[in-house]
């Protein structure tokens, strides 16, 4: 006899696509979330292709689907700790973090207000500061506070409880253990940016006017830290000549060996965000620009841009002078001459990698290979845009369901 609730593990938009799916068609789905929102990287961007909506404009519409369908279950802070059983009847232990605030939060503000420290936002990508009782994003859901009671002090901590005028900061919240019986699961744990740390060459994360092209979409975000301004990050100015650094740690068999589908997209993108909030030029490094199908129209409006320059060449290492100006070593491809350029800020394309979860098969790369009874969605299975995650979504959907009625 084959359970018929679906467990989805990760609520981005692959995750909360299929849960919906499945849920619309009425099957009991639960969402475990390791974070304490739905959303997952697209919740961090600016703008999301292919119509550079704000993320916003997409996920609001789902987020009103779930709280509509009594059959989506969310677990939020949570994370499976292990899976036992096979396809039609799975064992799940779940355990979740205390989120130190209940359901009675109206999310007014009032405990943000009463603590004043503040620590490096884990959202914004360390570009911003967040307090210890935050919520994320303006249109975060679920919309309830999060109390950082590792880093509070207990005074600052009986100050964010007194200050709630609803009674909802709970600071007995303790972890739970969760046991979930299932018949399928979907693993939709999407991605992570590739870490910097590991490129020596290209400053190793430790330049300051140097960035990640995720670090890049907070800056350029009107509720990221700096209101949506770009400004260098070692002395808030404006800058005037800024560099995009193509496959930083990918197709790189010392690094990530795949192409990460996206990444040339997404610094196109940044040039537009540039160009629409600056008279600043723009030169792009590459190895290839790869553009598939509809995006190749939005890469001929871009280039058309005569402040933007697009070098082929990869480039070799980044340094910085005294003032802080990243220096970018690079060998055309095409001239054969090798350049030392000065910019006042460069953003590195870094790849995407799985975020890995430790459930079902996974391939030399990280991704998660379908087995009979988990089924990858999103990110998880390989590189996607965000309209081909919400149809591997669906597809996990149906996957799933094929699962539980098919036992």
């Amino acid at each position: 006899m084959s359970n018929n609730s679906i467990l989805v593990v990760g609520g981005g938009f692959a995750g909360i696509t299929a849960a919906l799916e499945a849920a619309e068609v009425g099957y009991e789905v639960y969402i475990v979330e390791t974070n304490p929102y739905l959303g997952g990287r697209v919740a961090q961007l600016n703008q999301y292709f292919p119509k550079l909506c704000p993320p916003s404009c997409g996920l609001e519409i789902q987020f009103q689907r779930i709280k509509n369908n009594p059959n989506v279950k969310v677990i939020t802070m949570a994370d499976v700790t292990s899976v036992s059983g096979s396809a039609g009847n799975y064992d799940v232990k779940i355990t979740q973090r205390p989120r130190f605030v209940n359901e009675k939060c109206t999310a007014c503000g009032e405990c943000e207000k009463a603590a004043s420290t503040k620590i490096e936002s884990e959202f914004d990508f360390g570009t911003g500061t967040r307090g210890l009782a935050y919520k994320t994003h303006p249109f975060m859901f679920p919309m309830r506070y999060v109390v950082d009671a590792e880093n509070a002090s207990e005074t600052e901590l009986s100050a964010i409880k007194a200050s709630c005028p609803y009674g909802a900061v709970d600071l007995d919240d303790a972890p739970k253990t969760i046991d979930l019986a299932v018949g399928a699961i979907v693993v939709a744990t999407g991605w992570k940016p590739y870490d910097v740390a590991n490129l020596t060459n290209l400053g190793g994360g430790k330049l300051k006017n140097v960035v990640t092209n995720m670090q890049f979409e907070r800056l350029c975000a009107p509720n990221g830290p700096t209101g949506g301004k770009i400004v260098r990050p070692s002395d808030g100015t404006e800058p005037k000549r800024i560099a995009f650094v193509q496959c930083a740690g990918s197709r790189d068999q010392n690094h990530l060996n795949y192409c990460s589908y996206i990444c040339c997209m997404a610094s196109l993108k940044h040039v537009r965000y540039v160009r629409e909030r600056s008279d600043a030029s723009a030169t792009i490094y590459y190895i290839d620009l790869r553009t598939p199908g509809r995006y190749d129209k939005f890469k001929s409006i871009t280039e058309a841009d005569d402040k933007l320059s697009l070098v082929k060449g990869k480039v070799a290492e980044i340094v910085e002078d005294a003032g802080g100006n990243p220096i970018v070593t690079v060998e055309n491809a095409l001239t054969g001459i090798k350049t030392d350029e000065k910019y006042d800020m460069v953003v590195l394309a870094t790849g995407m990698q799985p975020s890995l979860a430790g459930l079902g098969q996974a391939d030399a790369d990280g991704f998660v290979i379908d087995g009979e009874g988990i089924i990858a969605a999103g990110c998880a299975k390989q590189p996607f845009d965000v309209m081909k995650t919400a149809q591997s979504g669906t597809a996990a959907a149906m996957k799933a369901i094929q699962t539980v009625v098919g036992r």
